[in-house]
């Protein structure tokens, strides 16, 4: 009877893994898929790729894009850790007793934690500097050119790498830290300074997103009012689409008659090429505007106050969300985010407001999340990043996959630190020693709070600043031209001549 039953739980937990296998084997061929169709969306084609010169150079150029499609995969499988351990902690409360939902248990979020957390270190110290640096190789000096050659190189110089990243770390661990273990451990790589080096890159991604979040927050009004089709006493298309008709028709005409054309119509531009390039560019602009002239006047009226309110509304409740868990931690009733000892799924909802906080507190996330990504690309250093369609260089996907990758390794820390969610962190994402710091999650809080609001008043009220500014100014002038001092001196000065 003991035998029996001994079996029957081998088959159970064998069962349970195979099940857990081909699920997450399922979720990660989805995220491969769509990487590779966002990837190939951006990179540059092979006629007019620079490194795409000969069969080395084309092997390079596809395990490169390989791994990039592998580090994006991760990437958006660390964006959907929280949503998903949502969705399954509600579906799990709702319907504890369903056959069907058995299998979203607290094994397989775990799981799925774990091993992402697992690839993107892979992917962030491992694969982008393998790319990067196979595409920099050409083998070394005297050796058989080919792929090998390629391979050696950039295995020696990502080893020389590894040694001086893992020193530094070392060095840094030694100073920070007064335990005597530290500094005598060096080859216990695996359990102290890979998680120690992470643990840094994580900080330095929460900064970034500190930076980059409350930026992006106020961009998004202008790139959504750029994506929805505003209404007419906003925007006047049927003008523009004249003025781009007339745009048309003088290009046109410059590569028509050329130095023939009259002189009014050949100012400007002159090269056959550039005119080209101008007359694509306009009969594009032109398409464009013939498409949104389309749009029905329901959808044009009632599409884009919609999204404008909506992304309103998820900045607000956003900024009273952090508001309220800056005061719950300084009351001392909020614990610091810290690692999840036990997680069990579908014990209680994770909002006081049931699925629909739960709703809300995904939208706020991957709200958050888009917002970084636009404020990141919105910056001053980094707007040079930022990806073009089927005009993008190798170098500059990979640059753009790691920059992806580090911002949403951050994201889970992110909404835990600021209260977004109440869904524990697990594995190594809350094992982090600065998440138990009271002082840093405070200020991080307290920044992001106004910062986010400052970013939202500043958004509405530019346009309204800078016209009583150049009324001010317009006005200042006025009284200093017409000053009976300056007509006085005038006038005197005018008897003296």
């Amino acid at each position: 009877m003991e035998d029996d039953l001994d079996i029957s739980l081998r088959e159970q937990v064998f069962h349970n893994a195979v099940r857990e296998y081909i699920i997450t084997l399922l979720l990660y061929l989805l995220l491969y898929v769509c990487s590779y169709v966002t990837i190939c969306q951006i990179r540059k084609r092979t006629d007019s790729e620079d490194m795409y010169a000969g069969d080395d150079d084309a092997v390079v150029y596809r395990i490169s894009l390989w791994l990039c499609t592998f580090t994006l995969s991760f990437a958006a499988g660390a964006v959907l850790l929280l949503p998903i351990s949502i969705v399954s902690n509600e579906v799990l409360h709702l319907y504890p007793d369903s056959y069907y939902v058995q299998w979203l248990n607290s094994s397989l979020i775990q799981s799925l934690w774990n091993q992402i957390f697992l690839f993107s270190n892979m992917a962030l110290f491992i694969l982008m500097p393998f790319a990067f640096f196979f595409t920099e190789s050409e083998g070394f000096s005297g050796s058989k050119k080919g792929i090998m050659a390629r391979v050696k190189e950039t295995a020696v110089v990502l080893f020389l790498l590894a040694v001086l990243v893992l020193g530094l770390a070392w060095v840094a661990s030694a100073i920070l830290s007064d335990d005597q273990h530290s500094k005598q451990t060096l080859s216990d790589v695996w359990h102290i300074y890979l998680p120690y080096l992470y643990s840094c890159i994580s900080f330095i991604g929460v900064l970034v997103l500190l930076l980059c979040t409350p930026v992006g927050v106020a961009r998004m009004f202008t790139v959504m009012g750029q994506l929805v089709v505003k209404p007419k006493f906003l925007r006047d298309i049927e003008d523009e689409l004249f003025t781009v008709k007339l745009e048309e028709e003088n290009l046109i005409r410059k590569i028509k008659y050329g130095n023939n054309v009259p002189c009014e119509i050949a100012n400007g531009h002159t090269d056959p090429a550039v005119l080209r390039e101008l007359l694509q560019q306009t009969q594009t602009d032109k398409l464009e505007l013939e498409k949104r002239q389309r749009v029905s006047s329901l959808r044009r009226n009632l599409c884009y106050p919609v999204v404008m309110l909506l992304l309103l509304a998820l900045t607000v409740f956003c900024i009273l969300t952090v508001a309220h868990n800056t005061v719950m931690l300084l009351v001392g009733i909020k614990a610091l985010p810290a690692e999840a000892k036990d997680t069990v799924l579908g014990i209680s909802s994770l909002s006081m407001f049931g699925t629909v906080g739960a709703a809300v507190q995904i939208l706020l996330i991957l709200y958050l999340m888009s917002a970084s990504v636009v404020g990141f690309y919105s910056l001053p250093l980094f707007c040079k990043l930022h990806p073009r369609v089927h005009d993008t260089s190798l170098v500059s996907i990979i640059g753009n996959c790691v920059v992806i990758l580090v911002l949403s390794s951050a994201l889970p820390i992110l909404s835990k630190t600021l209260g977004i969610t109440n869904f524990d962190l697990i594995g190594n994402f809350g094992s982090m020693d600065w998440l138990g710091n009271f002082y840093i999650i405070f200020l991080y809080n307290v920044i992001f709070a106004v910062g986010t609001a400052l970013g939202l008043a500043t958004k509405f009220t530019a346009t309204i600043r800078r016209e009583i500014y150049n009324r001010l100014k317009t006005a200042f002038r006025r009284d200093k031209r017409t000053t009976p001092g300056s007509s006085a001196s005038a006038s005197g000065g005018l008897k003296e001549e």
